[in-house]
């Protein structure tokens, strides 16, 4: 039996390996991958589409069911009151669940939309994208902005666009050669039910709080820049507009939820809606926050590095497969091929691993204890270093850079450079600038 609070073989593997940086070049990678399973089919997408929605809405319909079943005794066979209470809770805490799940995969549908992958119409794509996530109270177009930033500088400390570590700066630690136990302590020291709560908030409303205020997001912005005004700093001139669009929407469901009533807001709506910033924040924290995977800095990011820096998880096992749209199975794969169809995910994986090899990053850890682990583990990166792990609240890392592989690969890129200066020259000079760099 698997324990449900142990780290999976391959986060032990990566514990036990100094960090060599990916070696493959893009090309290598874009050849490994069939073309055809880059290319989208309409009909399979909208099937996807039609099948969350019909279970959303056949959801509804069961839990409006609950009370009329209770008050008759569930056709008469519970008549014990107490017994009655403990079938009707149970059947809401199941609706909740369970609608929380088809929720988080109608916003996973909402994500590949924006990433143009369920159409090949760009209106489609957007007109899809903007009711899927309106229905969440998601600022679609506002968070297509930002997401798509992300992709473009994943790992970057400077310019990533989500969870971004914190420095030892940020926290006013002392230099490593001068901190001691106690400064450690006297900042990341807490109970046991002190971290329960703080992740819970993390959990729960840590989604909304940075869509409101950038929490975790890009250094770059300034403070308290958020996703619902169209002159922040998080968006482009040519964007702008389109954010008033997201707002409408949001502000559209809003004034429908308040029209249904306070009894489908607080029964129906709310508890799986709070469960979809769950699965949210969870599986994005996920992906990119694992004392294993290293952060980079401008000096030694790449996109193909950065892209690398992901970790596929099997979140909920089939259930994660078949609700989530493959989003946490498939994650490094979606990195790389930003727009291939989710379907196609499985797939394009098996031909990425083949050629990233030592550089696919998988964890078997069960995906609560991975969740508590990084949260407990991930707390900062120090100020300076290329290329930099996150730090416990020991001020240890979990894992090195393996230095002799920086060190060639600068000497590498020192001479590429070089050759490329003595190709600017005229021949005599080329010739003779390329034998003394020889």
């Amino acid at each position: 039996m698997v324990s449900l609070w142990k780290s999976g073989p391959e986060y032990e593997a990566r514990l036990g390996k100094p960090f060599v940086p990916p070696n493959v070049t893009m090309k290598e990678i874009h050849e490994s991958v069939p073309k055809e399973l880059l290319r989208n089919n309409p009909l399979k997408s909208a099937f996807y589409i039609c099948r969350d929605i019909v279970m959303m809405l056949a959801l509804y319909s069961l839990a409006y069911m609950i009370s009329p079943w209770a008050d008759s005794s569930f056709g008469g066979f519970v008549t014990s009151p107490i017994a009655k209470g403990i079938v009707k809770v149970a059947l809401w805490l199941s609706y909740w669940w369970v609608q929380g799940l088809v929720n988080a995969g109608i916003f996973c549908l909402g994500h590949d939309a924006g990433h143009g992958t369920l159409f090949s119409n760009k209106t489609i794509n957007n007109v899809t994208g903007f009711i899927l996530h309106s229905y969440l109270l998601i600022p679609y177009f506002a968070w297509r902005a930002t997401h798509h930033a992300h992709h473009k500088a994943t790992g970057s400390i400077e310019r990533d666009e989500n969870y971004v570590p914190y420095t030892r700066s940020k926290y006013s630690l002392p230099e490593p050669s001068k901190a001691t136990a106690a400064d450690y302590e006297e900042v990341f020291e807490e109970t046991p039910l002190w971290t329960l709560w703080r992740m819970f908030v993390m959990q729960f409303f840590g989604w909304w709080v940075y869509l409101s205020r950038n929490t975790m997001g890009s250094p770059s912005h300034p403070p308290g820049v958020n996703h619902f005004q169209p002159s922040s700093g998080l968006f482009k001139d040519n964007q702008r507009s389109s954010i008033v669009l997201s707002n409408i929407g949001i502000g559209t469901m809003a004034f429908l939820l308040f029209l249904t009533g306070k009894t489908f807001f607080l029964w129906y709506w709310l508890p799986p809606y709070l469960l979809v910033n769950h699965w949210i924040v969870m599986f994005t924290y996920l992906h990119h926050s694992d004392p294993t995977i290293p952060h980079y800095r401008n000096g030694e990011w790449s996109f193909l590095r950065g892209a690398a820096a992901t970790v596929d998880r099997p979140l909920l096992g089939w259930v994660g497969r078949f609700f989530f749209h493959n989003i946490s199975h498939d994650h490094v794969a979606h990195h790389f091929f930003l727009k291939a169809p989710f379907y196609n995910g499985p797939e394009i994986t098996k031909h990425l691993k083949k050629v990233l090899k030592d550089n696919y990053n998988y964890d078997s850890t069960p995906s609560f204890y991975a969740l508590y682990r990084s949260f407990t583990q991930c707390l900062f990166i120090e100020d300076g270093g290329d290329i930099v792990f996150y730090k416990n609240r020991e001020g240890k890392a979990a894992r090195e850079v393996a230095v002799e592989a920086v060190v060639n690969e600068t000497k590498e890129r020192a001479t590429t450079s070089e050759q490329q200066d003595c190709l600017l020259l005229d021949d005599l000079k080329r010739k003779t600038c390329l034998v003394a760099g020889a």
